[in-house]
């Protein structure tokens, strides 16, 4: 199956206010955020800084906690 035979899964329907993907919750540390993750990727290989991107989405997609909220965080992410 190649890569375009994939589909996204579709979120459930669900109850309450939408999600806003665009707003800033770092208070202001967006770019400490960005500084550690510059810091972390800083002597890898292009396969190892793909492998620490996929293990740090997995760990926040983990801390979002709902699936829903996580999917369309993907799609978000996808359509930038």
């Amino acid at each position: 199956m190649s890569g375009s035979d994939h589909k996204m899964p579709a979120s459930s329907e669900r109850s309450g206010a939408a999600i806003d993907l665009g707003a800033d919750r770092l208070g202001g540390r967006s770019d400490d955020v960005y500084a550690a993750l510059l810091f972390a990727h800083s002597g890898l290989t292009a396969e190892e800084s793909a492998g620490l991107d996929a293990r740090l989405i997995l760990v926040l997609l983990n801390l979002v906690g709902d699936a829903d909220t996580a999917i369309a965080a993907i799609r978000h992410a996808r359509d930038l």
